[in-house]
C-alpha cells in the first residue's frame, strides 16, 4: 500500500493532469504569453547576443597575432571569475583567474580567495568543483586553486623568456563584474616593491581584474595582475610569470575542508551529509545551495546522540523562499534515514525517510498551521517520547503521531529543495521553556503598544516597561509592526484594485453596445496607460492629439492628395517632431503606453501605429491597422487607387506586400497565410496592446499587474472563456481564492464546448480547500 510522501505526489500529479486536460491551454497561455505576444517577440532589430565560444581548444601561438582583438578571442575560453563570501555569507567580492592546467589548475592572487573564506569558480556560465588550494604565498600575492577536471578546462601557455620593456601586451579580467572586459597597454618596466620583483604596467586596472593574466602579442602569460596604482589610473602591477613557475614547482596543498575556516561548521560537533553549504554565523547556523540527494536533501547531525527518551528537540528557523523546506530531523542512523519535521510550502510536515528516493520517502501528516508565519523566524520543536512523537511550531502542537519504525539516533537539521535557510538556538533538553509571548504577556504589552503613537511620544520610563521581561516587549513590537506593515501593504494593494475597477468601468462603458467602428480607439489605449498610471489625464493627450492635427492641417494645402496629405503627416511626425521606434529600450511597458508614446516620442509599432492612425483619422484619411504575427503595420486605403502597407515603426516606410510576407515568414517558421494581412478590428487592437502588456508583467513575475490586463481583456470581450480561466488561476496564485472561485463557476454554468468539466470541478474543490 502506497502512502506518505508518494501519496503526496500521487494528488499533486493528478492536480497537474486535471490542469492539462481542462485548462491547460489557459495555464500555458499564461505562462508563454512572452513568447506569444504578437508585437513584441520579432520586429526590433536588436544586436545580437556574441555566440560563446564553447569546446574550443586553445590553438599554439602563431608567431604573429594582428590585435588585442583577436588575443582576447584566444585567451577568454581559458579565464575564469571567482566570487567570494563576505563576513556575513553574502557574495562580496569578485575576480578573475585563468587555467594553467587541464587537471584542473587555476592561478588568481592570494587576496581575491581570501584566507579561510569561501568562494565560488566559474568557467563560461559552468560552476566549477572546487577541491583545494593547490599552492598559496600570501607574500607573493599568488593563489593556485585545483577544481575537478573538466573538459572545458583549456590551458594558457606561460611565458618561456622575459618579455622586452616597452613591449605590447593585453590584460583581461572582470572589473566591477563586467566578465571577459579587455584592456590593452604596454609593459614599462620591472619594479622592486616590498622586496618583490613585479611587472609595471602601462593601462588602467580596476578591481576585478586581480588574478587576470598579462599575455603577450602571442597569447604567451608573463604576469598576473595584482594592483593597481594610488595615484595614476593608468598605472597597474603584476606578479610575474617566474614567481608562478616557482609556486607551482613546491605546492603546499590545502584540502576546502580545511581551508575554509570562516564559518566553517566544528567538526567535532557537526556532521554534514549530502553536499549544500552548511555555515556557522554570529551564533546562526546558515544552508544554501542544493543537496545531491533527491529532493534537495542535506543533513546538518549533531554527533552526540541523546542519551534517553523522553527528550525534545527545538531550534528556530527562517527560509528565504516558503516554497522551501527545511528543520529538524531526529532518530537518524547517520546516513539515508530518519524523522523530519519541518515547514515546506507554508505547510508543516512530519515525514519518516526510509531511504534516498521519492518512494522511500512516507509524509505521516501534513497540514497548515495558522500557528506558522511565513518568512519569520518561527520555532519548531519535536517531544520525542516511547511511542509517541509530538511535533510544535511556536509552542502550539501542530502534529501527533505513534510511527515508531525508528526508535533512536541522532538529531540535527534537514534542508530541502534549493531553499536558503538559517537556524538559531538549536537545543536538545528534557524539556525546553515556551518561546512565544503568553497571553497575560500579549494583554499587558498590548496595552502598553496602544500608548504609543510616534516616537516623539515615547520617554525612559516607557521604554523601561517593555525591557522588563527580556525581548519579550521588542518581539511584540517589531509583530505588531509586521501586522501593520501587512495592513498597509493589502490596503495598497486593494487601493490598487479600486483604482483599476474604476478604470474599467469606464473602458466598459467605451465599448459597450458599441459597433467596434464607434469605439474611441485613442480614449480607450490611454485608458489602457492609466491602469498603471493613476495620475494620467486622458481628456488632456487627446488634446494634445488635437494640436498635432491642427499643426499637420497647417502644412497641407487645399489641393493636396491623399499621398501628399501622408508624405506631410510622415515629415510632420518623424523628421520635425523626431517621433522613432524604440529598439534600444523595446521591451519597456512604457512603450505600450499611448501617453508615454505622445510624450516620449518612441514606442512599439503598435502603439505608434494608433496614434497615426488617429492622427490620420481626424486628417480624414482612411487607415486600418494590420496585426502581422510579430510586427503591427497599417495599411492606407485610398477613396481611388490600390491601398499600401505602412511601416510606423519604420518613419512611415511603405512596405511591399512581399516585405510583409517575409516578416511572417521570420516570424512563424516559414508558414504564411493572406489571412495575415487582414485588418485588425478596434477591439482586437487594443487586445493585442493589452498581451503585449500582460507578456511584459509576467516576465518581471508581476501577477497582481498582469491580472489587471486580463481584467481589461474581459471587459473588451466577457466571453473569452481563456481569458477567463487564465484569470481563475491568476487570482488564485494572488491570494484572491474568492474571486478565483468565482471565475471556475462562470466556466461550470456556460459550460463551454471542448473543456473537461468534471476536472474544472475538480480545480474548483482544489481552490475551495485551500481557501
Amino acid at each position: 500500500m502506497r502512502h506518505g510522501i508518494v501519496r503526496q505526489y500521487q494528488r499533486h500529479f493528478k492536480r497537474v493532469r486535471a490542469l492539462n486536460k481542462s485548462l491547460g491551454w489557459i495555464l500555458a497561455a499564461f505562462i508563454l504569453t512572452p513568447f506569444l505576444v504578437s508585437n513584441v517577440a520579432s520586429s526590433a532589430e536588436e544586436p545580437k547576443a556574441p555566440i560563446e565560444e564553447k569546446d574550443k581548444v586553445v590553438k599554439p601561438p602563431v608567431a604573429v597575432v594582428a590585435s588585442a582583438e583577436s588575443i582576447a578571442k584566444q585567451i577568454r575560453p581559458s579565464l575564469v571569475l571567482i566570487s567570494t563570501a563576505g563576513r556575513d555569507g553574502k557574495k562580496k567580492g569578485i575576480g578573475t583567474g585563468f587555467v594553467v592546467s587541464t587537471d584542473g589548475l587555476i592561478v588568481t592572487n592570494f587576496h581575491v580567495i581570501g584566507q579561510g573564506r569561501a568562494f565560488d569558480v566559474e568557467l563560461s556560465g559552468t560552476k566549477l568543483t572546487v577541491e583545494a588550494v593547490h599552492a598559496s604565498n600570501r607574500a607573493l600575492d599568488l593563489a593556485v586553486i585545483k577544481v575537478k577536471k573538466h573538459e572545458k578546462l583549456l590551458a594558457l601557455k606561460l611565458a618561456d623568456k622575459k618579455l622586452a620593456d616597452g613591449a605590447n601586451i593585453v590584460a583581461m579580467g572582470n572589473p566591477h563584474g563586467l566578465k571577459n572586459s579587455v584592456v590593452s597597454g604596454v609593459l614599462s618596466g620591472r619594479r622592486e616593491i616590498d622586496g618583490r620583483n613585479m611587472l609595471q604596467l602601462a593601462m588602467p586596472i580596476e578591481p576585478g581584474n586581480s588574478g587576470g593574466p598579462v599575455v603577450d602579442m602571442e597569447g604567451n602569460v608573463h604576469g598576473i595582475v595584482t594592483m593597481k596604482s594610488a595615484v595614476n589610473d593608468n598605472l597597474g602591477f603584476a606578479v610575474t610569470v617566474e614567481d608562478l613557475k616557482t609556486l607551482l614547482e613546491h605546492p603546499n596543498t590545502i584540502l576546502m575542508s580545511q581551508w575554509q575556516t570562516i564559518g566553517r561548521m566544528d567538526p567535532n560537533r557537526w556532521k554534514t551529509l549530502f553536499a549544500a553549504n552548511w555555515q556557522q554565523r554570529g551564533g546562526q547556523i546558515v544552508v544554501d545551495g542544493s543537496g545531491v540527494e533527491f529532493g534537495g536533501r542535506s543533513l546538518c547531525l549533531w554527533k552526540k546522540a541523546p542519551a534517553k527518551l523522553p527528550y525534545e528537540i527545538g531550534v528556530f528557523v527562517r527560509m528565504d523562499d516558503e516554497a522551501g523546506a527545511a528543520g529538524l530531523v531526529f532518530h537518524s542512523d547517520g546516513d539515508e534515514k530518519h524523522y523530519g519535521f519541518y515547514p515546506s510550502n507554508g505547510s508543516l510536515r512530519l515525514s519518516r525517510f526510509d531511504g534516498p528516493s521519492v518512494f522511500d520517502w512516507n509524509v505521516l501528516r501534513e497540514l497548515p498551521s495558522d500557528h506558522y508565519r511565513k518568512g519569520k523566524w518561527n520555532h519548531l520543536k519535536v517531544r520525542v517520547e516511547k511511542g509517541k512523537l509530538t511535533c510544535f511550531v511556536n509552542d502550539q502542537v501542530v502534529i501527533e503521531s505513534t510511527d515508531n519504525r525508528f526508535t533512536s539516533g541522532l538529531i540535527g537539521l534537514a534542508k530541502f529543495r534549493d531553499t536558503k535557510a538559517s537556524f538559531r538556538q538549536f537545543q536538545i533538553a528534557d524539556s525546553i521553556p515556551l518561546t512565544q509571548a503568553t497571553a497575560e504577556q500579549r494583554a499587558t504589552f498590548g496595552e502598553l503598544i496602544e500608548q504609543v503613537s510616534d516616537i516623539a511620544t515615547v520617554d525612559e520610563k516607557l521604554i523601561g516597561k517593555f525591557a522588563e521581561n527580556g525581548n519579550v516587549g521588542s518581539e511584540l513590537l517589531r509583530e505588531r509592526a509586521d501586522l501593520l506593515e501587512k495592513q498597509a501593504a493589502d490596503l495598497r494593494r486593494l487601493a490598487t484594485d479600486v483604482h483599476v475597477n474604476a478604470v474599467l468601468k469606464t473602458i466598459h462603458t467605451q465599448v459597450n453596445e458599441k459597433e467596434d467602428d464607434q469605439i474611441d480607439l485613442l480614449r480607450v489605449a490611454l485608458l489602457i496607460a492609466k491602469l498603471d498610471e493613476a495620475e494620467l489625464d486622458v481628456d488632456a493627450y487627446i488634446a494634445v492629439v488635437d494640436r498635432m492635427v491642427e499643426e499637420v492641417k497647417q502644412l497641407l494645402k487645399k489641393d493636396d492628395d491623399e499621398n501628399q496629405k501622408i508624405e506631410k503627416l510622415n515629415k510632420y511626425l518623424f523628421e520635425t517632431n523626431g517621433y522613432h521606434g524604440n529598439r534600444f529600450d523595446y521591451y519597456h511597458k512604457t512603450n505600450s503606453y499611448i501617453s508615454r508614446v505622445i510624450d516620449d516620442r518612441t514606442g512599439l509599432p503598435i502603439t505608434l501605429s494608433v496614434l497615426y492612425m488617429e492622427i490620420a483619422r481626424r486628417l480624414e484619411l482612411k487607415m486600418e491597422g494590420v496585426g502581422l504575427p510579430g510586427h503591427f503595420v497599417v495599411r492606407h486605403v485610398p477613396k481611388k487607387g490600390k491601398s499600401q502597407l505602412i511601416d510606423v515603426f519604420e518613419n512611415g516606410k511603405v512596405m511591399t506586400a512581399d516585405e510583409a510576407e517575409q516578416i511572417v515568414r521570420s516570424y512563424n517558421k516559414g508558414a504564411f497565410d493572406a489571412n495575415f494581412l487582414r485588418p485588425f478590428g478596434r477591439i482586437e487592437i487594443l487586445q493585442r496592446v493589452l498581451h503585449n502588456l500582460q507578456g511584459v508583467a509576467q516576465q518581471e513575475k508581476d501577477i497582481d499587474t498582469s491580472l489587471h490586463y486580463v481584467n481589461a481583456l474581459l471587459v473588451l470581450d466577457p466571453q473569452d472563456v481563456q481569458s477567463r480561466g487564465m484569470r481563475a488561476v491568476m487570482r488564485f496564485q494572488s491570494g484572491r481564492k474568492s474571486s478565483a472561485i468565482e471565475d471556475l463557476d462562470w466556466i461550470l454554468e456556460r459550460k463551454p464546448v471542448g473543456l473537461d468539466l468534471e476536472r474544472i470541478r475538480e480545480m474548483r474543490d482544489y481552490f475551495e480547500r485551500s481557501r
